[in-house]
């Protein structure tokens, strides 16, 4: 069977009226809180018949009065500002972490060893030890666990897959990606925890580059040596009180990596791109034609083929990847009509949901904690250049 073919087959569901209640305890308020609580509530209705039934159980944050209100508001049933509780609810049967990343490594291992399920946001942790620590609470506790890489679950990534596996691009050469942002140019925008690295670990890098850095290990392979610099543009930003607070975290950082096939990549990601709001491009170039991706196009998928004919009208085509054959949109509109951003994470979370009802893994369409742990690794890899001026080796 191709994989292609195998990915169709993935989406395995209950009978209608069979699927299971599955209690959801959520770690975390704001940007993902919102984007993961409206996916839970649009699951049971747009893929239908559902593989489980969400129940919102549970949200945990440190601030009482906007942890309530986010409870209200998703429609929780109870909120904690210790997730502690969270974890130790026997209501919830899936830890869903969408916290801070220094809020990743004790609450996802401690869900584990009291037998949760867990759902982590990217980056899995803020180096490659405290993912590899994640990594094996998980695996002994055998758990399911998955990284929320969503973009693993746009249809048009899904379908850029699928041609490179069936080898119709044949040998692959070049992967190349940037992932641009705009949002902290202004040298007054207030210092935040995605500037401080004892909270997020890495700036651009993890924020941004972790997910080009999936989608080269997920459509291209694995990567054995890199050779990268990083930048800080402005080291230095307002805090609340009227101070001034130190910046120790990359605004920017570009790689060089070579693949495990012999194909070269370029990775750049940076938060201080003037008109780029969240603009992730890859292109993919291989013996037999090419393939190019904008996120912010997100429902066209660019190819060329090297030898299509007549050879007078050869070029790139755009792609509308809404036809209900491509992935996942029988369970959306007629074709032509887009989904959006938001939408990926329905999918991501039918696939996990998927895997836990009917015990499938979650690889290798979902990213698992050994993806996240192998992301990490190769995020070290590109401050250890970085810091040296030197070349280094990617070992897991």
């Amino acid at each position: 069977m191709s994989e292609a073919a195998s990915f169709t087959s993935m989406a395995g569901r209950k009978a209608e009226g069979e699927a299971p209640s599955i209690g959801v305890g959520m770690l975390g308020y704001a940007f993902m809180g919102k984007a993961h609580s409206n996916a839970l509530k649009k699951l049971p209705y747009i893929m239908y018949p559902p593989v489980a039934i969400p129940r919102l159980v549970a949200i945990a944050g440190r601030n009482a009065d906007a942890t309530a209100e986010a409870a209200r508001r998703y429609g929780f049933e109870k909120y904690y500002t210790d997730w502690h509780e969270l974890v130790n609810d026997p209501d919830v049967q899936v830890f869903d972490n969408g916290g801070p990343n220094d809020a990743h490594l004790e609450p996802c291992v401690a869900a584990a060893q009291a037998g949760k399920q867990v759902f982590c946001e990217k980056p899995l942790g803020r180096t490659a030890e405290e993912a590899k620590t994640m990594l094996d609470a998980v695996t002994k506790a055998g758990v399911k666990h998955m990284v929320a890489h969503n973009y693993r679950f746009v249809p048009a990534i899904v379908l850029a897959r699928n041609l490179i596996a069936s080898g119709k691009l044949g040998r692959i050469f070049h992967f190349r990606a940037v992932y641009l942002q705009e949002w902290i140019m202004d040298p007054n925008f207030p210092m935040t925890w995605r500037l401080d690295k004892s909270i997020a670990g890495s700036g651009a890098l993890g924020d941004l580059g972790s997910h080009i850095i999936d989608l080269a290990r997920y459509l291209v392979g694995e990567p054995t040596r890199t050779m990268a610099m990083t930048k800080t543009f402005i080291d230095e930003r307002p805090t609340p009180d009227g101070g001034r607070a130190k910046v120790d975290v990359d605004d920017a950082f570009v790689s060089l990596m070579e693949f495990e096939n012999g194909a070269l990549g370029t990775l750049e990601a940076s938060r201080f791109a003037a008109g780029r709001k969240n603009g992730e491009v890859l292109e993919i170039n291989g013996e037999h034609g090419s393939i190019r991706f904008n996120m912010e196009r997100m429902n066209e998928l660019e190819v060329f083929w090297v030898n299509e004919e007549p050879k007078e009208t050869r070029g790139f085509h755009t792609v509308s990847v809404t036809e209900n054959f491509h992935p996942y949109y029988e369970n959306w509109w007629p074709h032509g009509h887009i989904i959006g951003w938001g939408d990926t994470f329905v999918h991501e979370f039918h696939h996990f949901f998927d895997a836990v009802v009917n015990n499938k893994p979650v690889e290798p369409y979902g990213a698992t904690f050994e993806d996240g742990y192998r992301n990490a690794v190769i995020g070290d890899a590109i401050l250890a250049s970085a810091a040296s001026g030197r070349m280094v080796d990617i070992k897991y």
